[in-house]
């Protein structure tokens, strides 16, 4: 379980205690904890394709995050759709409130029943194709959009032209947009959208720590609803590398399998981290959507 890779007293440096009655520092603080986030993980989801770290996490987690953890969907059981509200932070607020789109309802979701376990598998067959050189889907055009997609690698186009230029994505936006009660059409998507390759490689930058603490909004800015499609099966082809809630009192946890989307609103009431891999590797896509269309970004441009 997760308790047992949470082994020091000592916490990490990006999450600080914040002083009776004093202000939150920038950066972001989740709600109801007396403690606040800086600068997770500023590069966590930049991945691309790049080979990362494994082993166990070092240190505690405040208060009842030190507890056991809660399976929300485990990896050996076929979830149609569950769903878990929970109270809204004031992330939202701030800035300009788009209609039918903003949230006013926030969670987390899973479902197994949008992607099958077969098109999950042949967007990841896409990836090691070209891994090969043996073709796959047809590639994003690269050039000005390996900026603007976030990516690192050539065949990270391959696996995201997969995914964005079918109908994949649209049935992903569409259940977001139906969970929360919000319409598919003010959803844009926005950046990085990207895909990732994450093993027990140690890590070479910082940027490769991709296990910290973070929250989507306040590390991206632009983000309002994130989504992750899972391309591989949790103790079946990695070890670690759960995805985990860190609510108070107990952690929340998605065990990865194939063809499996999670998706939830990107503010401070869903601050989550990756378990480290400890073998294997776990491959991911992450689709990312802003209510501002000024931060959209458009589909990719096939060759």
């Amino acid at each position: 379980d997760a308790s047992h890779q949470i082994r020091s007293t000592k916490a990490p440096s990006s999450l600080r205690r914040r002083p009776a009655g004093g202000k939150a520092r920038a950066g972001g603080t989740a709600p109801g904890r007396g403690w606040t986030l800086r600068g997770a993980a500023p590069g966590a989801a930049l991945l691309g394709s790049a080979v990362l770290v494994g082993g166990l996490l070092g240190w505690s987690l405040p208060g009842g995050l030190q507890g056991g953890a809660e399976v929300l969907a485990r990896g050996s059981e076929a979830v149609r759709d569950r769903f878990v509200e929970v109270a809204c932070s004031g992330d939202y607020g701030a800035g300009r409130r788009f209609e039918g789109c903003t949230p006013r309802k926030c969670g987390r979701g899973v479902t197994d029943a949008v992607i099958t376990r077969e098109e999950a598998e042949r967007i990841r067959s896409s990836e090691e194709a070209v891994k090969l050189n043996e073709g796959g889907c047809r590639r994003i055009e690269k050039g000005a959009s390996l900026f603007k997609w976030g990516l690192y690698a050539v065949s990270t186009f391959s696996v995201l032209c997969c995914v964005l230029c079918s109908d994949v994505r649209r049935r992903i936006q569409e259940k977001i947009a139906q969970t929360f009660g919000i319409s598919s059409s003010a959803m844009y998507l926005t950046k990085p959208t990207f895909f990732s390759r994450i093993n027990s490689t140690e890590a070479k930058t910082t940027h490769d720590e991709y296990w910290h603490p973070h929250i989507d909004k306040v590390t991206y800015g632009s983000f309002d609803y994130t989504s992750l499609l899972y391309l591989s099966d949790y103790a079946e082809d990695f070890g670690g590398g759960r995805f985990v809630f860190m609510d108070e009192g107990s952690n929340k946890t998605i065990e990865p399998r194939t063809g499996r989307v999670s998706f939830f609103t990107s503010g401070s009431e869903n601050l989550h981290r990756v378990e480290k891999v400890r073998w294997g590797t776990r491959y991911a896509v992450t689709i990312s959507f802003t209510c501002n269309p000024d931060h959209g970004i458009g589909d990719p441009v096939l060759t």
